[in-house]
């Protein structure tokens, strides 16, 4: 089995295509998704949260639910809506938002590969959400939700996705949010051919957002193979959108608190000034490298250095701005040791901005809040060779890929 192979495609037919596209599901929460697809009957939210069409109340996690989803995935296919590919192929693929833009490659990548850790992790994932893709994958028959992977930039794949981009692409939607997606195919024989060669020739892929999607699309191949080694079938693969590292952009994910744990601001301050550095600033402070972290607390911001002393070298995991403002500061100070379920925190994706974080603190619902520098990739890298995991809500990819641009059928 190689590290990535081409399929082909289930894909909107041209006239439906703005129509299909739509957010990815699990940015959204019900009664947005059914807001979002309010007249818009071919929305791929009809597919990806098909709760939307059922009775108000209902859980996502109904049996109903999915069965739902695979009716309307089938409806779609009736109609001509949506259309399978004749042959396997591969897809590059362009987001542009505002002045970035990147382009990837659509592929079906080994799941055995996966599971031997040459397509790396970061996080950990939760059994009911695994649960919940497992059942979708299975009763769609069909893997809807692609993985967003990265690799180490090569000059042999940048130069084939320079020389097949440079045509027309079949397709350039700008969806509702203003994010605009290009599709293109890659139908010569001798292209696909370098494109898996060159790929197998690498050491590693790595996750950069659908830790759960991959996990569930694992198995679900071992549901369906039982006993059997895998045997190269559509299911031992998943559907991925691979970027090079160069290309990829993470935006900060910010810090919100609701108190100071019992310390009145002057302490507060005090037990900060112990590990960082803190100035006053006279606007908004947003980082500009890492180990410098802004704060925002009674109407004003601070500037935060750590010590150069506290940042370990040798530590992937430790080093990290996430974990040096919880190792020095959140957990210490704060008392908040955990928190993917402490409610005294939450967190704010960087696409917001500043003015996000200090609209929760002027409302009263936040006492502080804390910007931080991006995430590298080289981080995120070195975090999935050393088999390590990052600390909850590390990295906030934009933009968004789509949800029905292109799916992956199994049978």
């Amino acid at each position: 089995m190689s590290l990535i192979r081409p399929f082909a495609g289930l894909r909107p037919t041209p006239e439906y295509t703005e129509a299909v596209v739509a957010p990815p599901y699990d940015v959204l929460n019900t009664e947005e998704a059914r807001q979002r697809a309010a007249g818009r009957p071919w929305s791929f939210l009809h597919i990806s949260r098909p709760e939307i069409d059922l009775a108000k109340g209902i859980s996502p996690y109904d049996p109903a639910v999915y069965a739902k989803g695979a009716e309307n995935l089938q409806k779609m296919i009736a109609q001509g809506v949506l259309k399978q590919d004749a042959k396997s192929l591969y897809y590059l693929y362009e987001l542009v938002m505002d002045d970035h833009s990147q382009i990837g490659l659509v592929a079906a990548a080994s799941v055995v590969d996966y599971d031997s850790n040459r397509i790396r992790k970061h996080e950990f994932t939760r059994p009911d959400k695994e649960d919940d893709r497992v059942r979708q994958i299975d009763t769609l028959d069909a893997q809807t939700g692609p993985v967003l992977l990265t690799y180490k930039q090569d000059d042999t794949i940048q130069g084939l996705i320079d020389q097949l981009t440079s045509s027309t692409p079949i397709v350039d939607v700008t969806a509702d949010d203003g994010i605009i997606h290009r599709l293109w195919l890659v139908e010569e024989d001798t292209h696909i051919q370098t494109i898996t060669d060159t790929f197998d020739a690498m050491p590693a892929l790595y996750i950069a957002d659908g830790h759960h999607r991959s996990a569930s699309a694992s198995r679900v191949a071992k549901m369906r193979n039982g006993e059997q080694a895998p045997q190269d079938n559509a299911h031992d693969y998943f559907l991925v959108v691979m970027f090079p590292d160069t290309r990829m952009k993470i935006l900060d994910y910010n810090r919100v608190i609701k108190d100071l744990n019992d310390l009145d601001e002057t302490s507060f301050l005090q037990r900060v000034e112990e590990n960082f550095q803190v100035q006053l600033e006279t606007e908004p402070f947003k980082p500009s490298h890492p180990g410098e972290f802004g704060m925002y607390l009674n109407d004003r911001w601070y500037r935060l250095d750590i010590h150069s002393q506290c940042i370990p070298k040798d530590d992937p995991v430790a080093r990290l701005d996430v974990s040096l403002l919880s190792d020095y500061l959140i957990a210490p100070i704060l008392g908040i040791t955990d928190p993917r379920r402490d409610k005294r925190i939450d967190f704010v994706g960087g696409i917001r901005g500043l003015e996000g974080l200090q609209a929760r603190v002027d409302s009263g619902e936040m006492k502080l809040a804390f910007s931080l520098f991006p995430t590298r990739m080289s981080d995120l890298m070195d975090v999935a060779d050393a088999n390590q995991v990052m600390p909850p809500k590390s990295t906030w990819f934009e933009p968004k890929l789509a949800d029905g641009l292109v799916s992956h059928i199994l049978d």
